[in-house]
């Protein structure tokens, strides 16, 4: 066996060096959603999610200064070298996407207002002022209202966007031009997710840390180098696995998921604690040998083991029913990752156990077995006396507040800003900043596309676009919107001698498509694909956003289905929705839709396997209790601290559901394995929470301690997850200690204590607490 496991670990090793970790941006959409079919088709035209948003800002004075200008061209010259950008989709003062539009006796004349020189008169900056504050679609949207800042906007080809080649390319160049007065801010996904990629290597070490402190913690409670090293080798050889496997079916690991491959681990420290925990009791108890030490503890425990590794895994495997390929993923390997514990802990751990040839002694004298018996005592005092009714209506009442309370929680973003990093992060401020000057930094849009070319020149159709445009205005998270609507009165004007009384829409399709054409034969190319297609055909509807929060994003898409129910148009069809918000939108309403269902199923096979392994479909509805408790005072912790059920946090949760009954499964099964030996119920209680109260124990404070480390991480969500793991760990422990073996007691469900246990008022028994101390 042993050197069976020693070649695939080896074999698993080799193929884990290889494993990518790295976010793929297609891996967070639902493509099937109609959302994302929209997006994909028109990505390219009217843009993708993976837009970048660099600002200039001066200290002192306004932007209409040659220094600050020449950064401006500077930086829009540069961007066309970054790797994956869409040359064509690089907008800014510099470029020649922004033009004013003048008419004359002789033609309408479009020129870029600034370039491909950079004024540096006096009157050539005038001039370029007075062109900025007559262009509507400038002026608020690519030049702050105060005049003090300005904006690039870049996007990126979402096929090649490699997020660990963007953020360096764009933050050296937007590191190059900060200082002399001018200040820089770049937001968007790929600076988002870069710099998740740019914390990697402190998540690293905040790794390392942990596992130190897990093993100086493990090392301290146990006292043994077995207590210490079988365990963590039980959660080394479970993580090598489970890379290897991801390598060979050809999965990345994402950054932001390293938290949820701890928490495995975890279990499978957990599980190997259990084994060196009851061997020692074995021992204590007169085992001859340690192979009929280590065989005894197997057999007592593979039981609760397996069922604990079955549910982990079933719980985490509901999750592939979640459309979106990152949640398959995760899915999967989380599932092969908690099977793996079945092997390296359950069989390799009392194996290697049985090699043991000196068990008596100690590594080191300090000895926390009095905290342990302390605790241990009192569990037992409290769930056989008086005080067990406290505990269950405790948990009832704990039950009912924090499952009211978890109906806050969010679903998507709870807050403004990305959720991913701290509020004070570098991002965020950048993020706040941006929004504070202009329309928004996040973007979406609905598409209005026609039957035949040449369906959004009607007359009727613009104004109806138009009039989205205003509706959806009085939404505060919507900083503004721009249409071809927009353009085409502004042409208009420019052929009446810039008389305000005409900038209005033609009134005929005719009408339209002339002025159209007149705007088109002026620009270059990728000029109007942003705003229609070259058939006019398909037209975009783009609307800015303050924030991406659940709510702003559900309000805006009820608002938009309800503006397009109360105007319907025979010629063309409205489409939604594209941009980042338009994507989000697609993952919250998925999730939203799948959240309950997830974590049905996953109680439902939590049911299925306590039925199937204690052969009692009460075995289920009796373990779901710590399950339940454990998961709505989360949820409720969730809501209370703004932590939104979104893509990093949905599999977490549904692992979770594991979580909260792994240590039932020990105490409970040492209850009725006493009652086997000995009819007395206090006594068997007692015994149980001896030995796997003990294990329990000792698992719930060194993980619990070492999780906390977490919190000190720059990236917000895995501190938050740092939390809820020692929340859910907590939870658990005292659901396992005290709530379930109260609940044995007074219910004294037959599937535990059989048909016929007679009702004692046995005394607590102290001498099996001392025996395992």
């Amino acid at each position: 066996m042993v050197a069976i496991f020693v070649l695939l670990t080896v074999v698993m090793a080799g193929f884990a060096a290889r494993v990518s970790i790295r976010t793929v941006f297609d891996d967070l959409l639902p493509q099937s959603h109609a959302y994302i079919k929209v997006h994909n088709e028109f990505r390219q035209a009217f843009g993708s999610s993976n837009m970048v948003s660099i600002m200039l800002e001066a200290e002192q004075g306004d932007i209409f200064d040659p220094a600050l200008l020449g950064k401006v061209r500077t930086i829009t010259t540069a961007l066309q070298q970054v790797d994956g950008v869409n040359q064509f989709q690089i907008v800014s003062l510099a470029s020649k996407k922004l033009k004013e539009i003048r008419g004359s006796t002789d033609a309408i004349e479009m020129r870029p207002l600034m370039w491909p020189d950079v004024p540096d008169t006096p009157a050539g900056l005038a001039a370029l002022r007075e062109a900025v504050l007559n262009n509507p679609l400038v002026y608020g949207a690519y030049v702050s209202k105060d005049l003090k800042s300005t904006l690039i906007t870049v996007d990126f080809y979402e096929g090649a966007a490699d997020y660990r080649k963007i953020f360096p390319q764009v933050m050296k160049i937007a590191d190059a031009q900060r200082g002399d007065g001018v200040v820089v801010r770049v937001v968007g996904e790929p600076i988002l997710y870069g710099w998740v990629n740019h914390y990697l290597p402190e998540t690293l070490n905040i790794f390392l840390v942990t596992v130190a402190c897990l093993v100086a913690l493990l090392f301290i409670a146990a006292r043994t180098w077995r207590g210490t090293l079988l365990p963590l080798l039980a959660g080394l050889t479970s993580a090598v696995w489970a890379l290897g496997s991801a390598s060979l079916i050809g999965y990345n690991l994402d950054p932001l998921v390293i938290v949820i491959a701890f928490l495995i681990t975890a279990r499978a420290i957990s599980h190997s604690v259990q084994l060196v925990s009851r061997f020692d009791d074995e021992l204590a108890a007169g085992a001859p040998t340690t192979v009929a030490a280590a065989r005894a503890a197997m057999l007592q425990l593979f039981k609760p083991g397996m069922l604990g590794v079955l549910a982990d895994a079933g719980c985490m495997i509901v999750v592939v029913l979640t459309p979106i390929p990152l949640m398959h993923k995760v899915s999967i390997i989380g599932s092969v990752w908690v099977m793996t514990i079945a092997v390296t802990a359950c069989v390799m751990t009392p194996v290697l156990l049985s090699w043991i040839r000196r068990p008596q002694g100690h590594a080191h004298p300090i000895d926390v077995s009095p905290v342990l018996r302390g605790i241990l005592s009192c569990a037992v005092r409290v769930v056989t006396s008086k005080a067990r009714y406290a505990v269950l209506a405790g948990a009832v009442l704990v039950f009912v507040a924090s499952g009211l309370y978890a109906f806050n929680l969010t679903v998507g973003d709870a807050e403004p800003g990305s959720p991913i990093l701290w509020p004070d992060a570098v991002y965020n401020r950048d993020a706040a900043a941006v929004n504070r000057q202009f329309q928004g930094a996040d973007r979406m849009y609905a598409v209005v596309s026609g039957a035949q070319p040449g369906a959004i020149k009607d007359p009727e159709v613009l104004r109806t676009m138009s009039e989205m445009q205003r509706y959806m205005a009085a939404q505060p998270e919507i900083g503004g919107s721009v249409s071809v609507a927009d353009v085409i009165p502004a042409v208009k004007r420019v052929l009446r001698e810039g008389n305000p009384r005409y900038q209005d829409l033609g009134s005929t399709a005719q009408e339209n498509g002339e002025l159209l054409y007149m705007l088109a034969s002026g620009s270059d190319p990728g000029d109007m694909t942003r705003l229609l297609d070259p058939q006019a055909r398909h037209a975009s509807v783009t609307f800015f956003f303050r924030d991406h929060r659940g709510e702003s994003i559900r309000t805006a898409i009820d608002r938009l289905k309800t503006f397009i129910a109360e105007h319907p148009l025979e010629k063309v069809q409205y489409q939604l929705a594209g941009g980042l918000v338009g994507v989000l939108a697609a993952v919250n309403e998925v999730i939203l839709a799948g959240q309950i269902e997830s974590i049905a199923l996953a109680l439902l096979v939590l049911i299925i396997c306590c039925a199937v392994a204690y052969r009692s479909t009460m075995a289920g509805l009796f373990f779901m209790v710590p399950v339940v408790l454990s998961n709505t005072v989360t949820f409720s912790y969730m809501a209370w601290k703004g932590i939104g059920m979104n893509l990093s946090t949905l599999p977490v949760a549904a692992l979770g559901i594991g979580l909260g009954v792994d240590y039932a499964f020990y105490i409970v099964d040492g209850i009725r394995e006493e009652l086997e030996h000995d009819n007395d119920l206090v006594r068997a209680i007692a015994n149980s929470l001896a030995t796997a109260g003990k294990g329990v124990l000792i698992t719930a404070l060194t993980l619990t301690v070492s999780v906390v480390l977490w919190c000190t991480s720059s990236v917000r969500f895995q501190a938050d997850m740092g939390i809820l793991m020692a929340l859910w760990l907590c939870i658990s422990a005292i659901s396992a200690l005290f709530l379930m073996p109260a609940m044995v007691y007074v219910f004294r469900p037959r599937f535990i204590v059989g048909s016929a246990l007679p009702v004692r008022a046995a005394p607590i028994p102290e001498a099996p607490l001392k025996q395992a101390a």
